[in-house]
């Protein structure tokens, strides 16, 4: 019995380890999630406050989700595919970037560095997104990968048109972007 019990999952073997780290499904609503310690920074009058973040929220708007660990080297992973977006000039009032940064996966010692780099990019692109996750609520929700970067696209529903960890190839950026303005048409 043990056996056959075995040789059931051995298939799931020789999957990439890509297809079973995250629990979020092409063409499914992503995996409700909330970040209520710190959350979401905003910029009013020069300063900076934090309040609570809900996925749904952002719902009506083409969201490109970039989940990073509080590591330099894990924002590293696709700062092409940020270049990208912000050389698109995509529409600010159907378009939105948000990114989610894991200070709980940041290196022992410099979550105060990785907080402070979070407002510095809150100040230069106030219109964007950013999230401070200081429990790894969203990387736990979606079973994410640690030390990483995670890109997510959702249509104005909030479906799953693209979701990858790591760094993507110049052909997955491309994929990206048309995925993007084909979204932006709906």
């Amino acid at each position: 019995m043990r056996i056959g019990i075995l040789l059931a999952y051995l298939p799931l073997a020789y999957l990439p380890m890509e297809a079973l780290a995250h629990n979020l499904q092409l063409n499914q609503a992503a995996p409700a999630v909330a970040v209520t310690n710190q959350g979401e920074l905003i910029l009013n009058n020069e300063q900076l406050s934090a309040r609570n973040w809900q996925l749904s929220k952002g719902a009506g708007k083409v969201r490109l989700v970039q989940h990073i660990a509080g590591r330099s080297s894990a924002k590293e992973l696709n700062a092409p595919l940020v270049r990208a977006i912000t050389a698109a000039k995509l529409p600010r009032d159907r378009y939105q970037t948000v990114t989610i940064i894991n200070v709980k996966d940041a290196i022992f010692g410099t979550s105060a560095f990785v907080r402070s780099s979070a407002e510095s990019s809150k100040r230069e692109f106030p219109w964007s997104s950013i999230v401070v996750d200081e429990n790894g609520v969203v990387a736990q929700t979606w079973q994410l990968k640690a030390k990483s970067s995670s890109v997510v696209l959702l249509d104005q529903k909030g479906v799953v048109l693209f979701a990858k960890e790591g760094a993507l190839t110049s052909e997955q950026i491309m994929e990206v972007m048309m995925l993007v303005r084909g979204a932006l048409k709906n």
